[in-house]
């Protein structure tokens, strides 16, 4: 006879997260004490050489840890950004000490050569120096990402949508697909900056052609993949092709759609960064080239962040948007 089990009160369910949230507490604690702790680091311990915006660097730790610490201590005041920084908790400790042990490795012992390895305060730098140029790099490479992946999504899904609806379609892309798709845009390059008149307008058939291939081949396996069932049932009541098309086998494929949406993203901005760096002197990619030559390296490691950051915010972005349109397919189809 086995023994049976209470109901979970509010009382006894708060008594069993209260160790957790205590652990979370000092969590918290201890990533201010890190914070605080990178700051001495930064400034107190001599350096190799003087870099200028160590003591900015130093204060602007120092001031994390100090806003750490206020929330560590107004925790239930703050709710919504309380629970924001109790989750990223462990992270919140990790940076620190992976920034001391830069700091540690290039400014304070050089263990890490001068200049291929700057400190952080070598980022801020190039940031205070060269932001104009950064700014109009970010500008300059959301364009052709925007145009470029643009296109190339509404082509693709257009030419999946017709591939995958009717044969008579499939005959002739199917081929295309096949053995034009997988050879890998860079290797285009030469060929479209010969044949386009600006290295712009060949930067974005690049972006496009490699955004069209993925979206594509999964529009197509979204629409092969639907239950034939549905339309059955959809023409007993009188639906037509249209009707089938646009409430049933697009709403279907959608979520294959945005798998290759990511699949596409990542391979535009892969060759939107090569296209930069060859033929299209405008973006991102053309401004960590250009550190390169000058071996500015303090400027190609910020111009590496700023990459890192953008395109981690346009990968986000999707996020959004998928969630938004795919919302009714929560529960169906597991996040």
């Amino acid at each position: 006879m086995t023994e049976a089990t209470l109901p979970e009160t509010p009382v006894s369910a708060a008594l069993s997260s209260a160790p957790e949230a205590r652990a979370k507490d000092i969590t918290l604690a201890v990533a201010a004490i890190a914070w605080a702790a990178a700051g001495g680091v930064t400034l107190l311990w001599p350096s190799i050489k003087t870099f200028p915006f160590t003591f900015h660097l130093a204060a602007g730790q120092a001031l994390i840890g100090l806003l750490l610490l206020l929330a560590y201590g107004l925790g239930s005041y703050l709710r919504g950004v309380d629970r924001w920084l109790r989750r990223n908790g462990p992270w919140l400790v990790a940076l620190p000490v992976l920034l001391s042990i830069w700091q540690i490795a290039s400014a304070k012992t050089g263990y890490w050569p001068q200049p291929y390895f700057p400190p952080a305060q070598g980022l801020i730098e190039a940031y205070a120096a060269d932001y104009p140029r950064l700014l109009e790099g970010v500008r300059a490479s959301l364009v052709l990402l925007s145009l470029g992946l643009g296109l190339g999504a509404t082509a693709g899904f257009l030419t999946g949508l017709a591939t995958g609806w009717t044969r008579r379609v499939g005959y002739w892309t199917s081929p295309i697909l096949r053995y034009v798709g997988p050879i890998p845009t860079t290797a285009l390059i030469p060929l479209v900056l010969f044949l386009f008149p600006s290295s712009f307008s060949a930067g974005v058939f690049l972006v496009a052609l490699a955004t069209w291939f993925p979206v594509t081949i999964l529009t197509w396996s979204g629409v092969a993949s639907v239950d034939k069932a549905y339309y059955d049932v959809a023409r007993t009541l009188g639906a037509g092709p249209f009707f089938l098309l646009r409430r049933i086998a697009v709403p279907a494929s959608l979520p294959h759609v945005f798998v290759g949406l990511f699949m596409g993203l990542g391979h535009g901005i892969a060759v939107l960064v090569v296209a930069e760096m060859i033929g299209v002197k405008a973006g991102l990619g053309y401004y960590i080239d250009w550190a390169r030559g000058w071996t500015a390296y303090g400027h190609l490691y910020a111009g590496l962040l700023v990459m890192a950051l953008l395109f981690s915010a346009v990968t986000t972005l999707l996020f959004r948007i998928r969630d938004r349109l795919l919302v009714w397919q929560k529960g169906v189809v597991q996040w």
